[in-house]
């Protein structure tokens, strides 16, 4: 038995131990041709007298990150964690990881990388689990629009308890081997998990259980499973928290059935529920966003091997975004000069990055070494010949195109000529803004968004004149510091907020026509946004976009009304929404100076239903990000789409707005723009690009 099982799985033996390695590409993917190796292979160590135990391994980087999503009847690529494929071609993973849980012999899983989705599914299965130090191990089949498939909803529960187990299927992060250890769901750590020493010991703990299988330890579950309904009061705030409240909605009912019911009903409830899922729209849109994600990171004139070392940075304003910013690089080991004009604003500034820190310490997601050598990256100055030995410099000023200019003229005068420059501007040209330079090939865009240390979307502006390496650059380094970069062309307000302006504008229209701030953001919530755009607005600040629209030469009616009243959102206490501290609460003033404005414009005003309330917000949108593909300004529909859920909270199970268009049908969407352009007046409305055929 010492030939290979599989070219996939390598078989050796040794002291009486089978050990099992899968070799299946980068990430050990349980696709059918490996699910067949391991299964040959487990047959050949249950015949074997010589064996008496067998452990499972993978490759350093991952011993399986889930299942194979190119067997979920789609053309997508392979993704971690997608849970059960249920082909018919050969073993399916369910019956793969129920051979593991009966088989006659200890299976020992040592886990090194990553163990995710089916690939954690496999694991818990086996007898025990042992994982190298920097281990992840997780169920992230929810961020997929499905739940695990393979037993994970009962078996986890059994590992670490129910509330734990909720926890981690209903939000699909993952978890480090030493929670893993503190919960249960390994039994050890070790740095070398196929080590001898580290097998035998866990070979003894085995053999020392009075209950060998995980589907029969019931020590964890034992107290929810005496009380009816005690999985749901426990999966009540996981539920109220959840992205996909559909997906989560399947999770906790499969979890109850196995907790509250049996294992095996709790298996055919999870069964169920995962086909449910894998049939439905909000499962098809987020495995849309995993290949638009995967496709966003190959734009068309990208060569990585152009990418410059960024080994020092620096970042101009110690403001909200500058402050984020620089976070977000020491984050990644870049130690990050900050320049400001004033000591003051440089002082206030780098204290808002020390009270960030301090929060994430007191919440637990950073330990106080982490935030001190954290911290220690980040430099404050005045001198910008301090940005001398930088690789890249991200400006992070205020929104003013001749402020811009001067910061890149005075950048171009002391950094190296190597030196990328970047504006983190939100809406002007990165071409005139480069023009100013000596080298206009080194100029780009990295369009950050608030708070840039938490908010995963950065538009990587690519100018006329930016070059591979630069563009490169700027893609690398966003993927370096954690972020999802999207390539995106030079106009006003390039992809994002080019879209959510008008969708501004169509709010802003509404509520002259009829509607109310209150009706308004409850559609959008009920859609499945976070927040309405007047609720966003009371957050940022009325008074910001009134500065912008007056040195525009622009108006918005009823939020210019609101301003001159003084109420500009919650930092005055009275926006569209009155406050008590950050809790708004509908205010009949506000009707009242809405019907006055809507008079004053000479609109009757009417009723509007929400379904019209909602096209009329979207639909628009969706009109905008036709028009940016047919300019070329977004490369793909999928980039826009990862654009407005990576950086505007677009629900991923709607699929963003270019995906939810096809769901609800380009003649559909293009048929009531023309209804609404006629209703209006508004030729703006008119489809456009690819939907002006529809």
């Amino acid at each position: 038995m010492g030939e290979p099982a599989d070219r996939i799985v390598d078989v050796s033996i040794a002291d009486g131990v089978a050990r099992l390695t899968m070799r299946s590409g980068s990430v050990n993917a349980l696709g059918r041709d490996l699910r067949r190796a391991l299964a040959a292979a487990l047959d050949r160590a249950a015949a074997d007298p010589d064996v008496t135990a067998v452990l499972l391994l993978g490759q350093p980087r991952a011993f399986s990150a889930g299942a194979d999503i190119t067997e979920f009847k789609s053309t997508e690529p392979e993704v971690a964690g997608a849970g059960q494929p249920g082909h018919a071609d050969g073993p399916d993973l369910r019956a793969l990881v129920a051979r593991v849980e009966d088989f006659p012999k200890p299976v020992i899983a040592g886990i090194t990388g990553v163990a995710l989705g089916g690939g954690l599914e496999l694991a818990m299965a086996a007898h025990a689990r042992i994982a190298d130090p920097e281990a992840r191990l997780g169920l992230p089949e929810i961020t997929l629009g499905l739940i695990p498939g393979a037993g994970g909803t009962v078996r986890l529960p059994r590992l670490v308890g129910p509330r734990r187990a909720l926890g981690m299927i209903v939000t699909g992060k993952d978890v480090t081997a030493a929670d893993a250890l503190r919960d249960g769901l390994i039994d050890a750590m070790a740095e070398d998990p196929g080590a001898s020493g580290a097998v035998r010991d866990a070979i003894a703990r085995v053999n020392a259980l009075p209950a060998r299988r995980t589907r029969d330890r019931d020590d964890r579950i034992s107290e929810t499973a005496a009380t009816p309904g005690s999985v749901e009061r426990l999966a009540g705030a996981a539920l109220s928290k959840a992205k996909d409240p559909f997906a989560a909605r399947a999770a906790v009912d499969a979890v109850a059935a196995g907790i509250e019911q049996s294992f095996d009903h709790g298996l055919e409830v999870e069964r169920e529920k995962f086909q449910e899922r894998l049939a439905s729209a909000e499962s098809a849109a987020q495995r849309h966003l995993f290949a638009a994600e995967r496709a966003a990171r190959r734009p068309a004139g990208l060569d990585p091997e152009a990418a410059q070392p960024v080994r020092r940075a620096g970042v101009v304003g110690a403001g909200t975004m500058g402050g984020g910013i620089a976070m977000a690089l020491a984050s990644a080991g870049i130690p990050v000069t900050v320049v400001e004009a004033e000591r003051s604003a440089l002082d206030r500034g780098l204290a808002q990055v020390d009270k960030n820190l301090a929060v994430s310490v007191s919440r637990g997601s950073r330990g106080e070494e982490d935030a001190a050598a954290l911290r220690s990256l980040i430099t404050g100055s005045l001198d910008y010949a301090d940005f001398a030995d930088a690789d890249l410099v991200i400006e992070a000023a205020y929104e003013d195109l001749g402020v811009k200019q001067g910061i890149f003229t005075t950048l171009d005068a002391v950094v190296r000529p190597e030196c990328i420059l970047a504006s983190n501007t939100s809406y002007l040209s990165i071409d005139v803004i480069a023009a100013g330079t000596r080298l206009p090939s080194r100029v780009l865009g990295l369009h950050f968004f608030s708070p840039a240390n938490v908010m995963p979307l950065v538009e990587v502006v690519r100018g006329a004149a930016t070059d591979a390496a630069a563009l490169a650059t700027g893609v690398a380094t966003a993927r370096r510091i954690g972020k999802t970069p999207v390539v995106v062309g030079v106009c006003h307000g390039f992809v994002g907020n080019r879209m959510l302006e008008v969708r501004s504008a169509q709010a802003e229209q509404l509520l002259l026509e009829g509607a109310l701030p209150g009706q308004v953001d409850r559609v959008l919530k009920d859609f499945g946004f976070r927040m309405g755009p007047f609720e966003m607005g009371d957050m940022a600040g009325l008074d910001i976009g009134w500065r912008n629209r007056k040195a525009e030469g622009t108006t918005a009616p009823v939020s210019d009304a609101l301003c001159e009243a003084g109420r500009f959102g919650q930092k005055t206490g009275a926006g569209y929404y009155a406050y008590d501290g950050r809790e708004g609460r509908e205010d009949p003033e506000v009707e009242r100076l809405i019907v006055e404005v809507s008079r004053a414009e000479g609109i009757t005003r009417h009723s509007l239903t929400d379904g019209e309330i909602l096209e009329r917000l979207l639909f628009p949108m969706i009109n905008e990000g036709a028009r940016i593909l047919a300019e070329g300004i977004a490369e793909r529909a999928g980039d826009i789409d990862v654009i407005w859920v990576k950086g505007y909270n677009w629900p991923a199970y709607r699929g963003g707005p270019l995906w939810y268009a096809g769901h609800v049908g380009h003649g559909y969407v293009a048929e009531r723009l023309r209804h609404y352009a006629e209703q209006t007046g508004d030729a703006s409305l008119l489809p456009a690009g690819f939907l002006a055929g529809a």
